[in-house]
């Protein structure tokens, strides 16, 4: 069971209170590994996606994450363009990935119309062929960071998709957040880790390289339980041969269930 075991989620403190609340609860240690830090494009990406809806005038919005969303409203607000980026995603049908992008949504006054049961890529491809959308015209603001499934597939669907890159990410500059992990992981007392995304996993092993020569890391890394939050997470976590449990529904809670599940039967 959990009760003692530590476990950590490549996430930042302020972002992973879920997690922690969920791992006290069950008597377990939980570690916040803030690995990558968001570098916005700047007040131009307010611009960018309110010219791209004049020009595009795409049926719908979709929005991939809740940092994308805080991050074009609050550029949107600091340079005074809220009102004017707020009709412009109202004027479209709104869809969000999942229950947390759908709340960072409806905080800023946008009605979502639609919301995937799966929380991927792969779940929003399923719900526009659900909704017949063949030949409509989505926008898409997201990472620059992010791979081309998402616009690949609804493509394949029929659907027209432009994305604009709201920001890039780089790892986590001050690792001084890493000691308390960096010294557990050392002597092995780290019983596992949650991925949540891909670009998490490649800061991760950025930031690891920097104490740990590749073999002795994995060797580590053989030692505790790795959960990934979804498939893209997973094949980044492959791609350092690092195995790895797949969390069935691809939400904090859903990799948290995964957790539970693998020390159940350890």
């Amino acid at each position: 069971m959990l009760k003692g075991k530590v476990i950590a989620i490549t996430r930042s403190k302020d972002d992973s209170a879920e997690f922690i609340d969920l791992v006290t609860k069950n008597n377990a240690i939980p570690i916040s590994l803030p690995t990558i830090e968001l570098v916005s494009k700047g007040e131009k990406i307010v611009d960018e996606f309110l010219e791209s809806i004049t020009q595009y005038n795409p049926d719908y919005s979709v929005f991939m994450s809740s940092k994308a969303v805080t991050l074009l409203f609050d550029t949107a607000k600091k340079i005074s363009k809220f009102e004017k980026l707020q009709l412009a995603v109202a004027n479209t049908m709104v869809m969000a990935v999942g229950p947390k992008t759908k709340i960072a949504l409806e905080n800023e006054g946008i009605k979502v119309a639609y919301m995937p049961n799966i929380y991927s890529s792969v779940g929003v491809g399923e719900l526009f062929t659900k909704i017949h959308a063949v030949g409509k015209k989505v926008i898409v603001p997201r990472s620059g960071a992010s791979t081309p499934f998402l616009k690949e597939l609804l493509e394949k669907i029929g659907i027209n998709v432009k994305e604009i890159h709201l920001y890039d990410v780089c790892a986590f500059r001050d690792i001084s957040q890493w000691n308390e992990f960096r010294e557990l992981f050392s002597k092995n007392k780290v019983d596992g880790i949650v991925f949540t995304s891909a670009s998490s996993v490649r800061a991760f092993f950025e930031i690891m390289t920097k104490d740990y020569d590749e073999n002795s890391l994995l060797e580590n890394m053989t030692k505790l339980s790795v959960i990934s939050i979804g498939p893209f997470t997973s094949d980044e976590l492959k791609k350092f041969k690092i195995k790895n449990t797949i969390s069935q529904v691809h939400t904090v809670s859903g990799a948290f269930d995964t957790v539970k599940t693998i020390f159940s039967i350890t």
